[in-house]
């Protein structure tokens, strides 16, 4: 009897699926276990494994296409089986997987098949691209079959590009980046031709991006949003900071410490701990915290769970290790679900101060800056100091004025007396 194999729903935010790669063929034995294909969601590109055993008879989702969660992915049964009415009832794959997107370039009228990439000519590799000891083009490349298709089209030498994925694999995200390399040419003198010429690329937008904006614009036009900041002095945590860091095996950030000084805050102050459910609102009693990790396709919140119970220690461990596995495309859902309250983080890019939106479903975001030596005055005097704005988003559904600012006059307390976290 053969078996539907749907389009699977990868994470909590996943509305469709893009078919990375296929590892299986039609007509070949595929086995319970095994990798089936490759699907990019809205967070990662992520292996699926097949749930049953028999021959891959009927493929509904082309590589390259995007089909809705449940849609038909592929069949598989016994060998020569007849799928007709089994596809039938299921209203067929190819109905329901979208057409591939438009590449960027526009090609001719004539069939992929007939034709052929250009000549390109011999110039000073791109930045991304191999020492110049790559492989020949008669080597064997470590790309994955849709990168090879797409590079094909675009008439891109794949010895050209150093991949990002896994073990240096050239895949789908380094053709849609790929910048081929130009020499400038000498300006003419007293010359009345146009500077430069206009130029444009269309890139496919990635799951992750479309999930992005989707979640965002519903956050930031359905949710009212407010803005409280706050000036921290930062003079005793760069002191314990320096303490801690001096001791064998121990490297804490400014955002751990952040973390905690959230955790601790959120404690206290449950209603900020909440989300706006329609009907009703949650008041969460666990503390989780996401911290926004910057990607090359946008932005992943993998989540700190139970911070308030969490050493710094352990909370910077866990956050290294989050960093890493985004970075790497290696988080899985596990590690971006249940979040209570957000954090995001540009201090480090020389952000001074910066307003966030409110991630569903939390009710605030944090946006930390950097910190930056001032002028500030104590006991009468004016004297250098450090000083870190942050500003809390809040959804005023949930939070009011009130509210938000004793949040953030206990969280200044914390950073600026770093021993209180550990009482």
């Amino acid at each position: 009897m053969a078996e539907i194999v749907y389009m699977p729903k990868l994470s909590d935010t996943m509305t469709e699926g893009v078919v990375a790669a296929w590892n299986k063929k039609v007509g070949e034995d595929v086995t319970e276990g095994e990798i089936l294909a490759e699907i990019e969601t809205d967070k990662a590109t992520m292996e699926f494994e097949s749930f049953y055993d028999g021959v891959l008879l009927h493929i509904g989702v082309e590589t390259g296409s995007a089909a809705p969660v449940n849609s038909v992915l592929a069949v598989i049964g016994e060998k020569d089986e007849d799928i007709a009415e089994i596809l039938k009832n299921a209203g067929s794959g190819e109905s329901a997987a979208k057409a591939p997107a438009p590449k960027e370039e526009k090609k001719a009228d004539a069939p992929v098949a007939d034709a052929k990439p250009e000549p390109i000519e011999a110039v000073p590799p791109s930045p991304a691209s191999k020492p110049s000891n790559s492989p020949s083009s008669n080597e064997k490349i470590f790309a994955s079959p849709l990168a090879k298709k797409l590079a094909n089209e675009k008439g891109i030498d794949l010895n050209t590009l150093q991949g990002s994925g896994d073990n240096g694999r050239i895949i789908k995200r380094d053709i849609d980046h790929y910048i081929p390399f130009t020499p400038s040419a000498p300006a003419a003198k007293f010359s009345s031709a146009p500077a430069g010429t206009e130029s444009y690329r269309d890139e496919t937008v990635s799951q992750m991006r479309k999930t992005i904006a989707r979640r965002l614009a519903d956050s930031k036009f359905t949710a009212p949003h407010f803005y409280l900041t706050l000036d921290i002095d930062m003079d005793n945590a760069i002191a314990a900071r320096k303490v801690m860091n001096a001791m064998e095996g121990v490297k804490v950030s400014f955002n751990d410490m952040v973390v905690k000084s959230v955790a601790h805050s959120l404690k206290k102050n449950p209603n900020v701990n909440s989300a706006w459910m329609g009907d009703f609102i949650r008041r969460n009693d666990h503390v989780h915290i996401g911290v926004a990790v910057a990607v090359e396709d946008g932005l992943l919140v993998p989540v700190v769970k139970f911070a308030d119970t969490k050493g710094l220690m352990q909370i910077s461990a866990e956050v290294k290790d989050f960093a890493q596995k985004a970075k790497d495309k290696k988080l899985q859902p596990s590690d971006w679900e249940g979040n209570t309250f957000t954090i995001s983080n540009l201090g480090m890019f020389g952000i001074e101060s910066f307003t966030a939106i409110v991630n569903p479903p939390d009710s605030c975001i944090l946006a930390i800056g950097g910190i930056k030596q001032v002028p500030v005055v104590k006991d009468g005097a004016l004297v250098p100091g450090n000083v870190m704005k942050v500003t809390l988003s809040c959804d005023h559904r949930v939070v009011d004025g009130a509210t938000g600012s004793a949040f953030l006059q206990d969280f200044k307390q914390f950073l600026e007396n770093p021993v209180s976290m550990l009482l």
